[in-house]
């Protein structure tokens, strides 16, 4: 055994050990507190860039699905406005079928003729009313949907504009059209028929679209769902396995403490070797 007041190798390596219990201990208390064992680039630089990557995707599926979600809305206006108007049309027909009866006098013409005409004003009034965050699917205009679909916006899903206006390609009844003559009424019946037929065809492709963007939204919130999981199982701390290893490492900087100070004392036995 040797002795030196210049070196002393016991607290040096005390003082090391110590140093060591304080960086875990360090670490583990700021596991515990972000509830993160990957916090930052330093803990695990892979791991660490993955899962940034990872949360890029998660708000790029946030934005996916608040475009899917208007595209929802506007199509679910569109859809009720369209439902209405055939409901009308199928009024209209009524209407028109009993006016075209030869044998009808002409104040009960008249009077079919104009609950037609407010019939078929119920129908631009709904029209101007089919519109949603700015955009109206049903009008004369052009507004359609592109709904992104995934988080690099490079996939869309788009439902086409539809023109249910009067006088229109789909409803071709004009703004003006009455039914109070037999001719005339036989007339309409016609072009009733196949307004129906085309509003009806147009309320298909609509749901047909409806149906895609709820499908769309469900499978984004899964996906989301399954990023989130994944950036957890990538970084986060396990909090009991944390929580136990905290109580040891603080018993053990305790115990490297008092070690530390008896290995201070060490050197203080030389002085008994010149006692005499």
């Amino acid at each position: 055994m040797s002795f030196s007041v210049n070196v002393n190798a016991a607290a040096l390596s005390a003082l090391r050990n110590l140093n060591n219990t304080s960086r875990d201990l360090n670490q583990t208390q700021t596991r515990v507190n972000t509830g993160l064992k990957i916090s930052s680039a330093k803990d695990n630089a892979a791991i660490f860039s993955i899962a940034q990557k990872l949360r890029a995707d998660l708000r790029g599926f946030n934005a996916v699905k608040q475009s899917l979600d208007r595209g929802i809305s506007t199509t679910d206006v569109a859809l009720a406005a369209a439902g209405s108007i055939s409901d009308l049309l199928i009024e209209m027909k009524e209407k028109a079928v009993a006016a075209a009866d030869q044998g009808l006098d002409s104040n009960s013409r008249s009077a079919l003729s104009q609950d037609f005409v407010t019939l078929r004003n119920q129908i631009s009034t709904i029209i101007a009313n089919a519109e949603f965050n700015g955009t109206n699917l049903i009008d004369s205009g052009t507004d359609a949907i592109v709904a992104i679909t995934n988080p690099d916006a490079t996939q869309t899903l788009s439902i086409a504009h539809e023109n249910l206006t009067l006088g229109g390609t789909n409803v071709t009844i004009s703004a003006g059209q009455t039914i109070n003559t037999q001719t005339t009424a036989a007339a309409v019946v016609t072009a009733l028929i196949a307004s129906l037929d085309n509003v009806n065809s147009a309320l298909t492709r609509l749901g047909s679209g409806a149906t895609a963007l709820e499908q769309n939204r469900v499978f984004a919130d899964k996906l989301s769902d399954v990023i989130e999981i994944g950036i957890g199982n990538l970084v986060d701390a396990d909090l009991a396995k944390e929580s136990a290893n905290l109580q040891a490492l603080q018993v053990k900087q305790q115990l490297g403490i008092q070690a530390l100070g008896i290995a201070n004392q060490s050197p203080q036995s030389i002085l008994s070797l010149f006692q005499g």
